[in-house]
């Protein structure tokens, strides 16, 4: 399958529906992926990225159907990370000396990922790229979300291809942002910024500051995963700047893991409370055992406020939770307030790690949180309930 975006441009990249798993086991996929590698056609031929490696046999032959390789005049790696260079080796056993324009991180990445010394040209923002009717330009995106990630302009066309910025991982053959469902597309657009791109936020805030100062006009944002936006293309950059400042929505997000259920028990009552509190205020409750751990991640990034429960055992917390606990830490959510609870038998550690994991995480711990004693009766559900009272109260 490819397609022309403009009569100078064809996507030439595959589309993957069977994907559930990304970076590792790290990142859920549920509606699949795309990996969008574009060839430029003009008085000198561009391929911009390339496909994943399992893939790289089929991109390679589909190519050939397109163009004859040894017409392509250039290739970009916006970015080394193998979902986007994986094809790179075997293409280049076809074409070894077609120069490979990147960042000087770049380079060193693809070196590092595939031991070969191809002919690269480093390249930093402001560089451009004389192709024939049109001209590209060259801007470094350091860390968003590697440090090799850049962006290429193409004048004329007006279009962004951006990498992994403004993407989604979300598979379809309609491949525009206007024919696509809208929930679905803007649920993986945030669920793909809150795992992936929330620690860089001011680094997203500077980056897209600096490319809108340029006044240049996007026709297109042509992403490396997910749908191309050609519909008001800046709605995704303002979306960007939206969710890089603190974002937050009504929402209280209650995570927990149980034993016995006495603290799911512990974690209705809690959200009964804020819910006497707050009649507006939406509340959603994630066994983190049960549940997927990024899409958690993405209603913890909407909320202003969230609860982490978990019994107590061998002197710790459950597994699960301190996995949570790990991902709320590495991603750096700014501007929300948490607090901790969870029952217990014996020792009673669980409410206080799970305090202190919250601190250590930068997040506003508003209180000492709150124990159980076993399976809690209708004396410590109504403890429960009125914590959640006073917890909506406090915020």
């Amino acid at each position: 399958m490819s397609f022309k975006i403009t009569e100078k441009v064809t996507w030439v990249g595959k589309i993957d529906w069977e994907l559930r798993r990304f970076h590792g086991d790290e990142y859920s996929t549920h509606r699949g992926t795309s990996y969008n590698s574009y060839l430029i056609r003009d008085k000198k031929n561009v391929l911009i990225d390339t496909v994943w490696k399992p893939f790289d046999e089929e991109f390679v032959d589909n190519l050939k159907k397109e163009i004859d390789l040894n017409e392509i005049d250039y290739i970009i790696a916006n970015h080394g990370e193998i979902d986007h260079s994986g094809s790179l080796p075997l293409l280049m056993k076809e074409i070894p000396e077609v120069p490979i324009y990147c960042t000087a991180a770049g380079a060193k990445i693809l070196k590092a990922h595939y031991h070969e010394d191809w002919n690269f040209v480093k390249v930093k923002t402001g560089d451009t790229l004389d192709i024939g009717e049109n001209k590209l330009t060259f801007i470094e995106a350091k860390m968003l979300h590697w440090p090799d990630s850049m962006f290429t302009y193409m004048g004329g066309e007006n279009i962004l291809f951006s990498n992994d910025a403004f993407g989604q991982h979300y598979a379809s053959d309609l491949m525009y942002n206007d024919l696509v469902d809208q929930a679905e597309l803007y649920q993986e657009a945030m669920k793909y910024y809150a795992n992936i791109l929330t620690p860089f936020s001011p680094l997203v805030i500077k980056k897209i500051e600096e490319v809108l100062s340029s006044n240049v006009p996007v026709n297109m944002i042509a992403t490396s995963h997910g749908v191309i936006w050609r519909d008001n293309p800046t709605q995704i950059v303002e979306k960007y700047l939206e969710w890089a400042k603190e974002y937050q929505e009504n929402q209280i997000t209650i995570v927990y893991d149980s034993m016995w259920n006495a603290t799911r028990r512990m974690a209705e009552a809690i959200e009964e409370g804020i819910k006497i509190e707050d009649k507006n205020v939406v509340v959603k409750l994630f066994n983190a055992a049960h549940a997927d751990k990024n899409d958690i991640i993405t209603e913890i990034f909407k909320s202003k406020a969230i609860l982490i429960g978990a019994s107590t055992v061998n002197n710790s917390i459950l597994s699960s939770i301190s996995g949570i606990l790990d991902m709320i830490k590495g991603l750096g959510f700014k501007n929300k307030k948490a607090a901790a609870f969870g029952s217990y038998g014996w020792s009673g550690e669980s409410v206080k790690i799970i305090t202190e994991r919250l601190k250590d995480a930068k997040l506003e711990v508003i209180n000492d949180g709150i124990k159980e004693l076993w399976n809690p009766d209708e004396e410590g559900l109504n403890r429960c309930m009125e914590y959640g009272i006073n917890f909506a109260k406090n915020l």
